[in-house]
């Protein structure tokens, strides 16, 4: 079965749809079984208004630059059509899905969210794995080492394109191993292809030699100085002695 995600993200005039304030760019970045297709949706709209201050330093689209763009309702079946039945992944999703119910109420087409199949909000991932820690998606692309060197501004499509890397190595290895249930044997990779189980090969040991030995030995005659007794290596053999098996 193809599991079908959306990485989405929109750029605003401001902070709060309930005082009007509208989208002006959605980014969305399509993963099929958790690889990325190059079937990307961007698209910047006219919200029939200027930014707020704050709001223009973030992603530096003028009213000038947004004014022969198409209107919210002119895109509205473009977007509907390419994320009906997609999981949609956003990074603190109550902001777009706020902004993208109101645009959808304005045209009296219900909600954002009741025509996908569920959401998932990296944020709280984050927070759930990184409690404490600064998780926005500068902070997490350091943390994995994804290059965001080229993000002056705030973009849809830039940013959706790092949060799609972002999640896929936030959840990597999470279904890696995943059972294909539907094939009734083997294991399934990443992409639902079940996997030829193979034999183990033979397990290899390796013991230290003398001189490994030696060195351990004096790495624990000092924690046996430090400890002033037998250091908790050490313990097992000396329980050993003192407590000998009784037949």
């Amino acid at each position: 079965m193809t599991m079908r995600q959306i990485v989405l993200d929109t750029e605003t005039t401001g902070l709060n749809p309930r005082t009007g304030d509208r989208v002006i760019e959605i980014g969305c970045v399509e993963l099929l079984n958790r690889r990325l297709t190059g079937n990307n949706f961007h698209r910047y709209i006219n919200p029939e208004r200027d930014s707020e201050e704050g709001a223009l330093a973030v992603h530096g689209l003028t009213t000038a630059f947004l004014s022969d763009k198409p209107k919210f309702a002119e895109i509205f079946d473009e977007l509907r059509e390419y994320t009906r039945g997609a999981q949609v992944i956003i990074h603190n999703a109550p902001f777009d899905l706020g902004f993208l119910d109101a645009e959808y109420k304005l045209l009296g087409k219900g909600t954002f969210s009741g025509d996908v199949a569920g959401v998932i909000d990296t944020l709280v991932q984050a927070k759930e794995m990184y409690p404490g820690k600064r998780n926005s998606l500068d902070a997490l692309c350091d943390r994995y080492g994804i290059s965001n060197a080229h993000r002056t501004l705030h973009g849809a499509l830039l940013d959706s394109e790092l949060l799609a890397e972002v999640y896929l190595a936030m959840t990597r290895g999470q279904n890696s191993f995943s059972i294909d249930l539907g094939a009734g044997h083997g294991d399934a990779d990443g992409g639902g292809a079940a996997l030829e189980l193979l034999p183990l090969a033979g397990i290899v040991v390796r013991t230290a030699n003398a001189e490994e030995l030696a060195e351990h030995e004096l790495v624990l005659n000092g924690l046996d100085k430090d400890a002033k007794g037998a250091c908790i290596w050490r313990q097992p053999a000396v329980d050993a002695a003192e407590n000998p098996p009784q037949n």
